[in-house]
């Protein structure tokens, strides 16, 4: 009974070293540590570039092209022979030349009904025709149309020659800014000469440049010396000038101003 207790024992210790020998063999031993997997990141997001935004200057300059900008050209005025005009002032001084300076011809009643046929080339004065042709201010008319519609004529036309006097045989002009002095030969006219008490001895034409356009006027002394207060820089043309003597026959004359650049 003693000896079946120790065998049950051995049986038991025999078959379990079998069975660990049989799945020894079947699984190889491992040399190293079981792999550990680990997350392996993803790649960092892509990061996207913004797109441009297009500006004017970004884009080529021909798909811009601005179109052609209209330049406004002064349209000229159409040219007519002559206009009708009628007198406003009560009573119209038509003189010599076109300016206030120049000697009295006659006078032209208030509403007379008269006709224009040209012009000086920069200031107001209009030729009236008729028998005896005279100039006067347009601002004393009621003109039936554009005064700039007639024929530019002065410069142009002469004035009256003197029998009597020659005229000055020089003149000369220094500048000082904008002003201009003027000096002259002296010519003596006798007293008799004088067409009246307010005549001047001296016609000085002037063409002088303000504001970019050349103004046209007449100026009188009876000294060979005068002063033209303004003229500037900055017209298409150079300003100029003329110096006349002046007796109630006629004018003497004339000798041109050299005259000095701005």
């Amino acid at each position: 009974m003693k000896n079946k207790k120790l065998i049950l024992p051995i049986i038991l210790t025999l078959t379990m070293a079998a069975c660990s020998s049989s799945n020894t063999g079947s699984i190889p031993a491992s040399t190293s540590p079981a792999t550990v997997i680990t997350s392996t990141s993803l790649p960092a997001a892509e990061t996207l570039t913004p797109i441009p935004t297009l500006t004017a200057s970004a884009i080529p300059s021909e798909t811009f092209t601005p179109l052609p900008t209209e330049t406004a050209t002064e349209t000229p005025y159409p040219i007519v022979d002559s206009l009708k005009a009628q007198v406003t002032a009560e009573k119209l001084s038509c003189r010599y030349g076109p300016g206030a300076e120049y000697l009295y011809l006659y006078a032209l009643n208030q509403t007379a009904n008269i006709k224009l046929i040209g012009r000086t080339d920069a200031n107001n004065w209009v030729w009236v025709d008729g028998t005896n042709k005279c100039w006067v201010n347009a601002k004393f008319l009621k003109i039936d149309g554009d005064p700039k519609m007639l024929p530019i004529v002065y410069p142009g036309l002469k004035l009256p020659p003197s029998p009597y006097y020659p005229g000055p045989s020089w003149a000369k002009a220094t500048r000082n800014g904008n002003k201009v002095e003027i000096t002259w030969q002296e010519v003596t006219i006798s007293p008799g000469k004088y067409a009246d008490e307010f005549m001047h001895q001296y016609i000085i034409e002037v063409w002088r440049c303000e504001g970019g356009q050349i103004i046209f006027e007449t100026l009188g002394t009876n000294s060979p010396v005068i002063t033209v207060e303004n003229d500037e820089a900055g017209c298409n043309i150079p300003s100029h000038g003329f110096v006349y003597v002046q007796e109630k026959h006629g004018y003497g004359g004339p000798v041109e101003i050299p005259w000095p650049s701005p």
